[in-house]
């Protein structure tokens, strides 16, 4: 029962994140702040290696994917403030 509220709330979380995701890169902006993608990618990455301790692959993969939406949010934050430069 446990592993099955686990990949419930790992598909709900994937999902809202990679909802939010899809909106950015069709955009081709991130309306999340720098600094809250940045928190946020650390702390993921974090929790993925400590999840991996534990071998709890249900955390690990959520913390694995989120770090890699947010490698996607930096990028077109980062794309974006180089063409406000321009």
């Amino acid at each position: 029962m446990a592993n099955y509220t686990g990949i419930i709330g790992i598909l709900l979380i994937l999902g809202g994140w990679a909802y939010e995701t899809w909106v950015s890169v069709k955009a081709g902006k991130s309306p999340i702040p720098l600094s809250l993608v940045l928190l946020y990618g650390i702390g993921s990455a974090l929790l993925a290696l400590y999840a991996f301790s534990l071998n709890d692959w249900i955390f690990m993969v959520l913390n694995i994917v989120l770090v890699f939406m947010m490698l996607i949010n930096i990028a077109l934050i980062l794309k974006n403030k180089r063409k406000e430069r321009k």
